[in-house]
């Protein structure tokens, strides 16, 4: 790690050599991640709470997908949202809103008797996630200096993955101490409501949090504040550094001053969609397409499918958030230092070979008693594959996908393009989980197989498509 910190200037240090202030830029680093967090644990709560849905509110398989899907619907709404009154309100502000929807979702979901219910409350609840998926990094990548943009900005994957695996070891702890997800608990009631109300602890910290930290300056120059801009910037990179920067800002917006707005995404010539909004899209719809959040979402399901008990399927989910926390961290390593790109390509190809080896070991499974059941050194290799995938994700596209929406794109079409860019991403989501249990029950080869096609185009697609961005001011990005 030492190594690739001292690579170029220190991380006390920007890039022109200013000195920056560290400890305040870790600190609003750290509240902006805590909705990174939420963004995991809302979306990872789901997973162990399946069988108590079905038996509360006798779903089919259909209504299975459409109870956990709904939350997607929102994020995707959430996500394009999010991305427009941002420019309107700001990233703050729109923040300290998604914390509201988190605690609102996390009682409403516990407290929900009926399915039509369940969804509404979800999707308040995705309405927060959509917002924090798009609106964390880019706050992130707006307050940190570009040589260590991409380690801070990685921070976001390890706190999705962190809320992730907190959501696991919550749900299993009540389940383990109930007996299991349907038994029982405090007050009576079955442990897979608590599981929801869980979800409020952190929801009350990030609100709270948000209170404590500044607007981004970059929205600040944009709605003609430069001097509260240039206080907050100097603060971030050093006394005397602040009124550079807000220039820098403003000449970066001055080239085509206007309000924000979708048609932004479009070439001024061609009037064709922009290369650069092609890439994002490819990104995020991708990063969907090979799969993951069926692992996070129906894992406990998968791994009882094939034999597995449920104890021990929610174990083997609390190892998948960990090995992902570790291959993050290796990503924070080297992100910097090698660049997103060649990331992107290496987990594209280590997704593709894991996914094909799952593929297999699914053909091979028989039924026994109406069940999946592979055989023992199958169900081995099958575990070893799934979490090699889940690493080369995290190492890869979970990250880097989030790091590169978030600098990509130029100054005036930021809001717009993540706009896009989230909601193709969570509808993407929404498609994938809605489908998976109907896929599966047809044909469990047949759905790995198209997660595994789907990384191996998304290879190609990188090379094509992307453009490295390591190192480079958000100022200098070009559309």
């Amino acid at each position: 790690m030492a190594s690739v910190i001292n690579a170029g200037p220190s991380p006390g240090m920007s890039a022109d050599g200013a000195k920056v202030n560290m400890a305040f830029i870790a600190a609003i680093v750290a509240v902006a991640t805590i909705g990174g967090f939420m963004f995991g644990y809302d979306s990872g709560v789901i997973n162990g709470t399946q069988e108590g849905l079905e038996k509360a509110f006798s779903l089919s398989k259909l209504g299975t997908g459409l109870n956990v899907g709904a939350i997607l619907i929102g994020c995707a709404f959430g996500a394009f949202a999010a991305g427009r009154l941002a420019d309107v309100w700001g990233r703050r502000t729109v923040m300290i809103i998604a914390s509201l929807l988190f605690l609102v979702s996390a009682l409403g979901t516990g407290a929900s008797h009926t399915s039509l219910v369940f969804i509404a409350f979800r999707l308040l609840g995705g309405l927060g996630v959509g917002a924090a998926s798009v609106l964390c990094p880019v706050y992130i990548s707006e307050v940190t200096p570009a040589n260590i943009r991409g380690r801070l900005s990685s921070v976001q994957q390890i706190m999705i993955i962190t809320g992730l695996t907190g959501a696991f070891v919550a749900n299993y702890i009540l389940a383990h101490t109930a007996g299991s997800s349907t038994a029982p608990f405090w007050l009576g009631l079955p442990a897979w409501r608590w599981m929801f109300w869980m979800q409020t602890i952190p929801a009350g910290v990030f609100f709270f949090s948000l209170l404590a930290i500044p607007e981004s300056p970059r929205y600040l120059v944009a709605k003609g504040k430069e001097a509260e801009a240039e206080k907050i910037l100097s603060r971030l990179f050093g006394a005397g550094q602040g009124a550079g920067k807000v220039a820098e800002i403003r000449a970066s917006l001055a080239s085509d001053h206007h309000k924000p707005k979708l048609s932004d995404l479009l070439d001024p010539t061609t009037r064709k969609i922009r290369l650069i909004v092609w890439a994002g899209l490819v990104l995020a719809v991708f990063q969907q397409l090979v799969g993951i959040n069926i692992v996070f979402y129906y894992g406990s399901v998968l791994w009882q499918s094939v034999g597995f008990t449920e104890d021990d399927s929610l174990k083997i989910n609390i190892l998948s958030g960990a090995l992902s926390i570790l291959a993050c961290l290796a990503t924070i390593a080297v992100i910097d230092k090698i660049g997103r790109k060649p990331l992107l390509l290496i987990g594209s190809a280590g997704m593709a070979v894991t996914l094909g080896i799952l593929t297999w070991c699914f053909s091979t499974a028989t039924t026994v008693n109406g069940a999946l059941h592979l055989a023992d050194n199958t169900g081995v290799i099958a575990l070893f594959a799934a979490n090699a995938y889940v690493v080369f994700f995290n190492l890869s596209w979970g990250p880097v996908m989030w790091v590169m929406l978030g600098e990509m794109f130029p100054n005036q079409m930021r809001g717009s393009a993540l706009a896009v860019a989230g909601f193709a991403q969570w509808i993407a989501n929404f498609a994938i989980s809605v489908s998976f249990p109907s896929m599966a029950a047809k044909s469990l080869p047949m759905t790995y197989g198209f997660y595994a096609l789907s990384a191996l185009v998304s290879f190609f697609l990188v090379q094509k498509l992307v453009q490295e961005t390591r190192g480079k001011e958000l100022e200098a990005m070009e559309g």
